[in-house]
């Protein structure tokens, strides 16, 4: 099975237990000060619980302005289901025309304005080894922690709020971030694989803002593999929205993700993440972009990378490991 195959069985499993997201329109972030933001807890969203992403690749492209890398490789979904050997599950015939992102081909589009020339060719040469039928390496697919944003493209996340801190757990490899609340970031910050993330709330939106990123082997924002460097800044922005508020950005999503089949009896909340990228060592501007999760209706499913590393041919993954034992 191809590395390109297996990612997407392992994010359709996923998908497959929750209600299709629908999506919003997008904003630029903004960040306020550390202590901005402090109010009752009667006044405090609930953003608790479980949360289903249900498009693969990614991140929900906005219609104009700097925003994220698209699939230069186009497919069907009726091609797609074809390649993968899947059944279609929605009503009807799959669509035949419209091509979504190629989940076999992944060639991120190095013309994007964004990137930095160096940047640029770091993405033309993966899209070039992808063409070619070669897996390129990536933290998904060598079990290495996301970072951010890698990581919302994780499928399933579940929401913990707590008066001074958040957790956010993520599905696949049971990926974990802290989030301190009305807090700064220290002077002097160690990279590591999440970043320093600190928080405030805005009215009904969760203001994260995450500085520090690690480098490593293997560092990508996207499943594109575009790179970028320790000065990384991501601004997150989290609030749920309505049916009516979601289907605008559910349209974009379209045209470019594979996605879970919608379902349009559901009428509860979304969770939208609008997030704005800024790395002046990688990218020639910030960018922004959205995820909308739906509310998942399935458990809580198990997808651990190292549990088979037979990426490629003949190769196993460069899962991480330590010198001596934590304990």
């Amino acid at each position: 099975m191809t590395l390109q195959r297996r990612d997407f069985l392992l994010a359709l499993a996923v998908a497959a237990a929750a209600t299709t997201p629908a999506f919003g329109q997008a904003e630029a972030p903004t960040v306020a000060p550390a202590n901005a933001g402090k109010e009752s807890a009667a006044s405090i969203p609930d953003f608790s619980g479980m949360w289903v992403h249900g498009s693969i690749p990614g991140f929900e492209p906005l219609l104009s302005g700097p925003t994220s890398l698209i699939n230069r490789s186009r497919r069907s979904i009726a091609q797609l289901l074809r390649d993968l050997a899947v059944d279609w599950l929605g009503p009807g015939e799959p669509p035949s025309e419209d091509g979504v992102s190629n989940l076999l081909e992944l060639v991120g589009d190095y013309t994007n304005p964004i990137l930095q020339p160096w940047a640029a060719e770091v993405v033309k040469k993966f899209g070039e080894m992808s063409l070619a039928g070669v897996g390129f390496p990536s933290p998904r697919n060598q079990c290495w922690p996301g970072g951010v944003p890698f990581v919302f493209t994780s499928g399933a996340i579940q929401i913990l709020q707590q008066r001074n801190k958040i957790a956010i757990l993520y599905n696949y490899d049971h990926q974990v971030r802290h989030v301190r609340l009305n807090q700064s970031h220290p002077a002097q910050v160690t990279p590591t694989w999440y970043g320093d993330s600190v928080a405030h709330y805005e009215g009904d939106t969760l203001v994260i803002d995450t500085v520090g990123i690690k480098v490593g082997p293997f560092a990508t924002v996207d499943w594109y593999g575009t790179p970028h460097t320790e000065a990384l800044h991501i601004v997150e922005r989290y609030r749920l929205i309505d049916y009516d508020a979601a289907k605008e950005g559910w349209q974009r999503d379209a045209k470019e993700n594979w996605r879970a089949q919608p379902t349009p009896s559901y009428r509860g909340k979304y969770l939208q993440l609008q997030f704005t990228v800024e790395d002046e060592g990688a990218f020639t501007t910030p960018w922004s972009a959205t995820m909308t999760y739906g509310r998942g209706l399935g458990g809580w499913a198990e997808a651990v990378c190292a549990e088979n590393i037979q990426w490629y041919s003949g190769k196993d993954a460069a899962v991480p490991q330590a010198d001596k034992p934590d304990f």
